[in-house]
């Protein structure tokens, strides 16, 4: 098994085990990293895609390419933690006894601002784009359309496009989750919004990991995620207040 840390460029690393694998993605658009990472335009791979759908790029990649029978992602700057002060990261002995009981590891759900999902994203991101996705799932995947509306009345959920679980449960939902993006994106005029925007389905993807994992109903173990950014522990204590504020 192996936890995937996917990044854009070289970066210092926060943690040294082996478990931990970095996956450089966008490589075809020419991010650069350290030779000795993984990259995500060999063999099947959408790398070109990097700019709007963001780490799913490498999670495209694992899905096709990867033969672990346990996949982690986590990213450059944020890992999940079994201990937060002080950090203490997963070893391949937690990942197993945890998933012994559990079908997934997810991030701890996060609140919107008071807001539900469907109003927090047509806010901060696009109300076409949410509209037409759900379009998308009554049209294709009408199976996950009750799902998909008791997501848009939730005030919180599991963020960041991180996970770790079996391959069978891992590719099971990225051909789900890129079947309705690749739909998403031939109905959809990135040219209209900002360059923040234009990461589109990476921010998309996000809520649908959501809905696929209230449709089928996993038994799911929630766990710390840190941001390592260079703040202190004080600092992203003030952070927090005022965003809360």
């Amino acid at each position: 098994m192996s936890i995937y840390v996917i990044t854009h460029k070289k970066f210092n690393p926060i943690v040294t085990d082996t478990f931990y694998k970095n996956l450089l993605v966008g490589v075809d658009n020419g991010n650069k990293g350290q030779k000795d990472y993984l990259r995500d335009n060999t063999c099947d791979n959408i790398s070109k895609k990097n700019s709007s759908f963001c780490e799913l790029t490498g999670m495209y990649w694992l899905w096709k390419n990867s033969k672990d029978p346990i996949i982690g992602i986590d990213h450059y700057r944020r890992y999940f933690l079994k201990r937060v002060f002080p950090n203490k990261f997963l070893e391949e002995k937690d990942v197993k006894r945890i998933l012994k009981k559990y079908d997934i590891i997810l991030p701890k759900k996060s609140y919107l601002e008071g807001l539900t999902v469907k109003e927090q994203f047509k806010k901060y991101h696009s109300d076409k784009v949410w509209d037409q996705c759900g379009m998308i799932i009554a049209n294709d995947s009408a199976k996950y359309v009750k799902d998909w509306k008791w997501l848009e009345n939730q005030k919180k959920g599991y963020f960041y496009n991180m996970l770790i679980c079996n391959k069978k449960l891992y590719d099971d939902y990225c051909e789900w989750l890129f079947d309705i993006l690749f739909k998403l994106e031939d109905k959809t005029d990135l040219s209209t919004m900002s360059s923040y925007n234009q990461r589109m389905y990476g921010f998309i993807s996000e809520r649908l990991l959501n809905v696929w994992v209230h449709h089928n109903s996993l038994k799911v173990k929630t766990m710390s995620v840190e941001l390592f950014d260079g703040r202190s522990l004080v600092q992203k204590g003030i952070d927090k207040v005022k965003s809360k504020i």
